[in-house]
């Protein structure tokens, strides 16, 4: 019973990988420089706040004294 049950479910699993299919749309040029310029946004703030941790790093490193 358990191989069996396991059989479906394996079957089951395949038909539905091979039905799934990937679609290609065309994506308007406004959407992909709204993504380029997020992407040079989120470099600058990710940049500033590995700044500010390694200066907090930094600061609590000159309290301790070592």
């Amino acid at each position: 019973m358990k191989k069996s049950l396991a059989l479906r479910l394996a079957a089951i699993s395949g038909l539905v990988a091979a039905s799934t299919g990937s679609a290609f749309a065309a994506v308007p040029a406004d959407v992909t420089s709204a993504i380029a310029d997020m992407k040079a946004d989120a470099l600058v703030v990710a940049g500033a706040f590995l700044v500010a941790v390694i200066a907090l790093a930094a600061f609590k490193m000159m309290r301790k004294g070592t």
